[in-house]
């Protein structure tokens, strides 16, 4: 965003036009004993290239995806983002806006949401989406409510292998209401066994939630789970899945789901230290008006051509208050826009690329790493996506620092509570997108066995 300040000259003007002398003058009604009686305690003035010298030398302090090879992820993902989303989202008509509040004045802002939402329906095979969320986590708690305002019932099933976030928001919106929420925790192999769900099922079930790839990068049964959700008529199934998979693995809809929520970041959000996300969100029709968050629609003009609006906004708290479907009218437009961006400079062959290619990075690593004596793969019979669990011979939290001054970024460790709390200490979650090259997976392997494999004896 561009910045200039003004001159002494447009000061003096400004002065002149609200007939005031100089800027003492201007804060005279302002209490002497309340006004700064010297200068603020700040470093003198520095030049533009001073301070472009100190910025980059405070900015190189900072390590990250620019500087170290990520194999982080757990809903995070170091994905390859084209140039020409920034050049895009850089304009100032969409970098500086906000919500419009006379929506239909902004036809290019209301046209991006709509084909957000566009490609959002087509990625979980649904309906219709809302013109984005907060996160993937209010995404999720959003969804569950949904299902609670459709069939008035009072039990929320969640499967334990949904990220730990969205769990907790999940249970931050329901603390205060009539509402229980139920954790189904995974079989031995790490997903959920869709026999013990049907079984956890009853008449006052309101929804099943189940992610895929979940946590642990596991895929899910979602067909045999949301089965035997629709066991119960009227139980919604709800899935949460990663956009970008979508390009390899069957989506939402094809699977059953009713509704289908996710962390939209992996969309051309960079990781920027954890936020701002975008949640999406996208349902079958017959559940729009209980959706929440905007929607944009088509329409046309008085003169018949067309244009966009904000559609069915009877259901948002401007308008019904505390009737509304949820109390969230605002959405993350910027990321949202980013996200459709991407997704129109990838189109369908290179969504599907990206995902085929992080599948089979993320395979090859893990077979590597499972050959290191001392480490294995928790679960090496259930299939996964782009991320699985290592159980290593050392604390993970160890690994992690000491892969840092090699220059890798693993992680995170999976006996925490920042990760639920799903693991021993010797758990580490490790994760390969498709900018992974082949040097630096083979690094990570020969960093691993030579600092921590285990030597057998003769």
């Amino acid at each position: 965003m561009n910045y200039t300040q003004i001159t002494p000259l447009e000061r003096e003007e400004m002065l002149e036009a609200i007939g005031v002398a100089g800027v003492d003058e201007l804060f005279s009604s302002i209490h002497p004993d309340d006004r700064l009686a010297g200068p603020l305690n700040l470093p003198p003035a520095a030049s533009e290239l001073e301070l472009q010298n100190e910025l980059n030398a405070l900015a190189e302090e900072n390590s990250g995806a620019h500087t170290h090879a990520c194999f982080m992820g757990a809903g995070s993902y170091d994905h390859f983002i084209p140039t020409l989303i920034d050049q895009v989202v850089g304009r100032g008509e969409f970098l500086t806006a906000y919500t419009p509040y006379q929506a239909e004045a902004s036809q290019g802002a209301l046209q991006a949401f709509f084909e957000f939402q566009t490609q959002v329906a087509g990625l979980a095979a649904l309906d219709v989406a809302n013109a984005s969320l907060y996160d993937g986590a209010t995404a999720v708690a959003e969804a569950a409510m949904l299902a609670v305002n459709v069939n008035g019932r009072r039990r929320v099933l969640v499967a334990s292998t949904v990220h730990p976030d969205s769990r907790a928001v999940l249970r931050t919106y329901f603390e205060e209401l009539p509402v229980t929420v139920v954790e189904i925790p995974a079989g031995p192999d790490g997903i959920i066994d869709p026999e013990a769900l049907a079984q956890a099922i009853d008449n006052d079930t309101a929804c099943v939630i189940v992610q895929s790839p979940n946590f642990h990068g596991l895929i899910e049964d979602w067909n045999a789970c949301f089965e035997a959700a629709h066991s119960i008529p009227k139980t919604l199934g709800i899935a949460v899945f990663n956009p970008i998979a979508c390009g390899l693995l069957n989506r939402p809809g094809e699977c059953g789901a009713d509704v289908a929520v996710a962390e939209g970041q992996p969309l051309g959000t960079p990781l920027q230290f954890g936020g701002p996300y975008l949640g999406l969100f996208a349902a079958k029709n017959a559940f729009v008006r209980k959706m929440p968050g905007r929607l944009v629609g088509e329409t046309v003009d008085t003169d018949g051509r067309r244009a966009f609006c904000l559609t069915l906004q009877t259901r948002e708290q401007h308008i019904r208050r505390e009737k509304a479907t949820s109390n969230i009218c605002t959405n993350q437009g910027l990321l949202a826009l980013r996200a459709t961006v991407f997704l129109n400079t990838l189109g369908p062959q290179g969504l599907a690329e990206m995902a085929e290619q992080s599948y089979h990075k993320a395979h090859y690593l893990a077979t590597r790493i499972a050959e290191i004596t001392g480490f294995a793969l928790k679960y090496p019979d259930t299939r996964f996506f782009n991320e699985f669990v290592v159980t290593c011979p050392a604390p993970a939290a160890a690994i992690i620092e000491a892969a840092v001054h090699e220059g890798f970024l693993l992680g995170p460790p999976l006996d925490t509570p920042a990760t639920g709390a799903q693991g021993s200490p010797n758990d580490l979650l490790i994760c390969a997108t498709e900018k992974r090259s082949r040097a630096e997976l083979d690094s990570l392997v020969e960093f691993l066995a030579r600092e921590y494999g285990l030597q057998t004896s003769d």
